[in-house]
């Protein structure tokens, strides 16, 4: 501890008005105290400390003692003994009291004024630091509940990676190196297995082949797309497919090589294999989403159709991206779906990467496996052609169960003008039966002239629009 050497020769004489400015600027809180502990003058210097404490109200001729919390009491004491010992000033933390009943943290230390038993508290606010100190805690919080998700789906992945039964390899981009191979991969490079770690994939190929994968991951690496090729191993010689997807880790590039046998060493397909082969190659679009509408597999149709380049493009991508017109299309679909399971011939239009739009028409159903949230299937098909060549709607909307099919299908104001119409017509039928049939009646019913009741007779095709009894000839417009 340093203190002033000459302090009397390089201060000079000091007033109180001066000595009273220092004391203020040196603090954000100031107390002059007694022999006693009693409060005789403050200064409140920090606006937002004066307003939390009220200004100091009512301290002048208190105890300091009493206008601080409980838990501050000994730390207080504590102070006032050292000033009367003259022992060097601790700053200390104390929790000055409020009026609503809080408290606000305050760093005090004491210092002795000559002779006259009187002693200056000096105080800084720390509630910036304790603020500080919050964040701090709340993000270090953060990061360990960060880190804890990360490691767990480290151990999953590691998991999935251990037991899946395709054998999978991670390469290192640069060299080809294998880092990682799961157990299936061993077991199908054998014995070159063991030797395999740390060098590079090339040395389990036969000679003819090496070239062939040094080529592919070089292309790899150059788009950044998944590529594939067929490769011979140097054991046994069995051709096998190699399918080699780049995987992005932070700063880092390496390779997901993903093996499996060659195309003409494959088992016979199974009848569900060839059904989805078949909906691959089906002319209607074909999507599967999983419970939130992103896509997980999409045939070709829908790729055409959506004016994709790849499968690649649209995997993971909301439905929605493409299909509706509204923007509330799909809602509406998964709506139905976890209703009903499924949905028939849902009017929308499907929206190309281009700006081209197409009228089509959706089929949905609902696949839940057991303990597993549902996945649905979408079958999406082109009915512009037949729009643009019929008349419009083959008929007329019927009821009101057809209407509300229609909401989320069309706009508000097409459904206002289908409402009109569904109500118009029930009205003109319901008076035809309680007339009898008889239309100069239902039309004074209805505050019609029987000219109105016959066009629209003829619009909604009501009856057989021929001379009745109780219509004079002629009545029926040309």
């Amino acid at each position: 501890m340093t203190s002033f050497k000459a302090p009397g020769k390089s201060l000079g004489p000091l007033g109180a008005e001066v000595a009273a400015s220092v004391i203020a600027a040196a603090s954000d809180f100031a107390l002059v105290i007694d022999s006693g502990g009693v409060i005789r003058d403050l200064a409140l210097t920090n606006e937002d400390l004066s307003r939390e404490l009220a200004g100091g109200e009512g301290w002048v001729g208190r105890k300091w003692l009493e206008t601080v919390a409980e838990d501050s009491r000994g730390k207080v004491e504590a102070l006032m003994r050292e000033v009367e010992s003259r022992a060097a000033p601790r700053w200390r933390h104390i929790n000055q009291g409020t009026p609503p009943g809080g408290s606000v943290p305050i760093l005090c230390t004491a210092v002795r004024l000559g002779e006259a038993g009187r002693a200056v508290i000096f105080g800084r606010d720390l509630r910036p630091i304790s603020d500080l100190q919050q964040r701090l805690v709340e993000a270090q919080q953060s990061v360990e509940r960060d880190y804890t998700k990360l490691r767990q789906a480290e151990t999953r992945y590691r998991l999935l990676f251990q037991i899946s039964p395709e054998p999978v390899l991670i390469l290192d981009a640069a060299a080809g190196r294998v880092l990682e191979m799961n157990p299936a991969a061993a077991r199908l490079f054998g014995t070159t297995a063991k030797r395999l770690a740390g060098r590079p994939l090339t040395e389990a190929l036969a000679p003819d082949s090496q070239e062939v994968l040094r080529l592919l991951l070089a292309g790899v690496r150059i788009s950044g797309r998944s590529d594939e090729a067929t490769v011979t191993l140097v054991e046994e010689g069995q051709e096998i497919g190699v399918t080699i997807s780049p995987l992005r880790q932070e700063d880092s590039l390496t390779f997901l090589v993903r093996l499996a046998p060659a195309r003409g060493e494959l088992a016979p397909v199974p009848a569900k294999s060839k059904l989805l082969q078949a909906v691959e190659g089906a002319p209607d679009a074909f999507v599967v989403t999983d419970h939130e509408g992103r896509i997980l597999d999409a045939n070709a149709a829908f790729i055409d159709a959506a004016q994709l380049a790849n499968e690649e493009q649209a995997v993971g991508q909301s439905l929605g991206r493409w299909l509706g017109r509204q923007g509330v299309e799909l809602d509406v679909l998964l709506g139905a779906l976890r209703q009903r399971g499924s949905v028939r011939l849902f009017a929308t239009a499907l929206q190309g990467e281009l700006g081209t739009s197409t009228e089509v028409e959706v089929s949905a159903v609902s696949v839940r496996e057991p303990g597993g949230r549902p996945c649905y299937g979408f079958a999406i098909r082109d009915v512009g052609l037949r729009l643009a060549t019929g008349p419009g709607r083959s008929e007329p909307l019927r009821s009101v169960n057809q209407l509300t099919e229609l909401i989320g299908r069309v706009p508000l104001k097409d459904l206002v003008r289908e409402a009109t119409d569904v109500i118009e017509r029930l009205c003109i039928e319901a008076a035809l039966q309680l007339t009898g049939d008889n239309r100069a009646s239902a039309a004074e019913m209805l505050g019609l002239s029987r000219q109105s009741l016959y066009v629209k007779l003829r619009r909604y095709g009501l009856g057989d629009l021929g001379p009745e009894n109780g219509d004079p000839e002629g009545a029926l417009p040309q």
